[in-house]
């Protein structure tokens, strides 16, 4: 029997490196970058549950990181030091366009019970202000030059009643958060601001703000909900295997969105409309690289 031995020599061998490889496998962490929709602790405790889920069900480190705006974890994805991120509506379609990156999944609230949102323009109440045409002349805060409902469908939506944003307010700046543009308001810092519904639903649910300080002088159409995003040249397994992960993920809480009922698929088309707003911006995706 001793000429069996070098052959069980080969398959203990074997074996070994098998078990190395798939031990370092299991050890490299999947990054995961979030927008900066809120204060980076207030992200990261928002979103320990589905980071947590995914690190069990995938086997393997889940490490976060949040960047200081959009452009950030665009960047990232483009050099690869991000493997998934979570990007608001347009500033997926601009990494679409330059990171090689596709949607994937989506969240699904439990409040709402669909994968959209609404941008809203909101003013306190004791401004007097009750109408868009009352904003001419007055101060206004967009979140980020790439955030959907922070900034390109209030835009967009102000163009289509014949006003130019550049020209109508006195002063426009950008406060890098929903939750920065909405305290910009409430403490007269701004006059308006335009923020995405469920971020000033959860400030006041939190007592940030009372919703009796607002009205809400515009509201948008549907905006497709922020995805998840991947980059394209993972692996082929591993991305099934993300996908699963995410399809499990229900009835958690999830950064700014509140309680999910799960995350379902998505894709690419889903946000074609977001892409026909930037159409009426007359935004050059290619020039915002």
């Amino acid at each position: 029997m001793k000429f069996l031995t070098p052959l069980m020599r080969s398959l203990v061998l074997s074996l070994g490196l098998m078990t190395t490889a798939a031990t370092v496998f299991a050890a490299q962490p999947l990054t995961i970058g979030l927008i900066p929709a809120e204060d980076s602790q207030a992200m990261l405790e928002n979103s320990k549950q589905v980071l947590d889920s995914l690190q069990q069900q995938l086997g393997m480190p889940v490490k976060p990181f949040i960047a200081t705006d959009y452009n950030g974890i665009i960047e990232a994805l483009r050099s690869k030091k991000l493997d998934v991120a979570y990007l608001g509506p347009f500033s997926y379609v601009l990494a679409s366009s330059i990171a090689n990156v596709e949607a994937f999944s989506v969240a699904e609230t439990k409040k709402t019970g669909k994968s959209a949102y609404k941008s809203l323009i909101i003013v306190r109440k004791d401004s007097g202000i009750d109408s868009v045409a009352q904003l001419k002349s007055h101060t206004m805060a967009f979140v980020d030059p790439t955030s959907a409902s922070g900034h390109l469908f209030p835009s967009a939506g102000l163009q289509q009643l014949g006003i130019d944003p550049d020209k109508y307010f006195s002063r426009v700046i950008f406060s890098g958060s929903h939750d920065a543009s909405i305290l910009a308001v409430a403490n007269k810092k701004v006059d308006a601001a335009a923020v995405a519904d469920r971020i000033f639903a959860a400030a006041i649910a939190k007592g940030v703000v009372k919703q009796a300080d607002f009205n809400i002088v515009w509201t948008s159409p549907d905006i497709p909900e922020s995805p998840m995003v991947w980059r394209k040249d993972l692996d082929p397994a591993l991305k099934k295997k993300i996908a699963a992960a995410f399809a499990n993920i229900k009835n958690v809480e999830w950064g700014d969105q509140g309680v999910l009922n799960g995350f379902v698929p998505t894709n690419d088309a889903a946000y074609n409309v977001v892409r026909d707003t930037a159409k009426i911006l007359k935004l050059d995706l290619k020039a915002m690289k």
